[in-house]
């Protein structure tokens, strides 16, 4: 069954951009902003990151005020060990994502860790290798 976007707890790390690009489209800053661990940090362009789930919200909230629309573009499969998880979705323009998202103790998925966007320089990353316990 499809996670519905109505602020329940999210029970798949793959529904978080979808989440993250719908609640934006709606104009829900606060909504974006539930999808972060209380701690976690967004890398922004500029080298200087947010920490912390109120200056998330506050930079959503100034982004959205300038009429920008989100585009959910191509997304990875979330790759999965133990309770993280990387999230990654290619942009309509050619950008990259990365999330780590971690496991909650209610068993949902937040992020703890965004990078909104990669340029792509050069050849593609090579394969990684599958997650063991030790």
């Amino acid at each position: 069954m499809e996670e519905q976007d109505n602020r329940r707890s999210v029970a798949d790390p793959q529904h978080l951009a979808r989440l993250l690009v719908s609640r934006a489209n709606s104009g829900d800053a606060e909504g974006m902003a539930a999808l972060y661990e209380a701690g976690a940090v967004l890398a922004r362009s500029n080298q200087q990151n947010l920490v912390g789930r109120e200056a998330i919200r506050k930079f959503y909230a100034e982004l959205i005020s300038t009429g920008i629309k989100f585009h959910l573009g191509e997304q990875r499969q979330a790759i999965i060990c133990g309770d993280i998880a990387l999230t990654s979705t290619r942009l309509p323009n050619g950008h990259i994502t990365a999330e780590v998202a971690r496991r909650q103790s209610d068993g949902s998925w937040l992020w703890a860790i965004d990078q909104p966007a990669i340029a792509l320089t050069g050849e593609k990353a090579a394969g990684t290798e599958d997650c063991k316990d030790h």
